[in-house]
């Protein structure tokens, strides 16, 4: 491997683990979703410093070049990624409708017209003068 490129891939593999640092630290990442990032910057990181197990890599696999070999590796991690964001997304949307659904029903109104009083009034609406409940 030219050492330009090495360079460049080790610079780059420590600029995403300072950057996952900082993010985390800064509580822009959750911790368990840093994990699956410092992996990924300790990989290339491991690449870029040892490229014969790379080449060993692309041998065990069957590719032609250490090329193909890093971008199936990255097109897998896309799809991990992206399934892992699918489920996440899809939990949540059940527990928003769950949550939906429970606000309507803290919302409805009783048989004789008048709304539920399951607790205090917001702030902003002010209860007529000389009305007592």
């Amino acid at each position: 491997m030219d050492i330009r490129i090495r360079i460049l891939t080790i610079g780059g593999a420590v600029c995403i683990l300072l950057m996952v640092v900082e993010l985390v630290r800064r509580r822009k990442l959750k911790e368990e979703y840093s994990v699956l990032w410092v992996f990924t910057a300790v990989f290339i990181l491991l690449v870029s410093i040892w490229f014969s197990l790379l080449a060993k890599v692309t041998h065990a696999i069957g590719a032609i070049s250490p090329a193909s070999t890093l971008f199936f590796f990255g097109l897998l991690f896309s799809l991990v990624l992206l399934l892992h964001f699918s489920v996440r997304i899809s939990s949540l949307e059940r527990r928003l409708t769950a949550l939906v659904q429970e606000v309507g029903l803290m919302n409805v109104e009783e048989p004789d017209g008048e709304q539920a009083d399951d607790g205090p009034q917001p702030a902003h609406v002010a209860e007529p003068a000389g009305v007592d409940r």
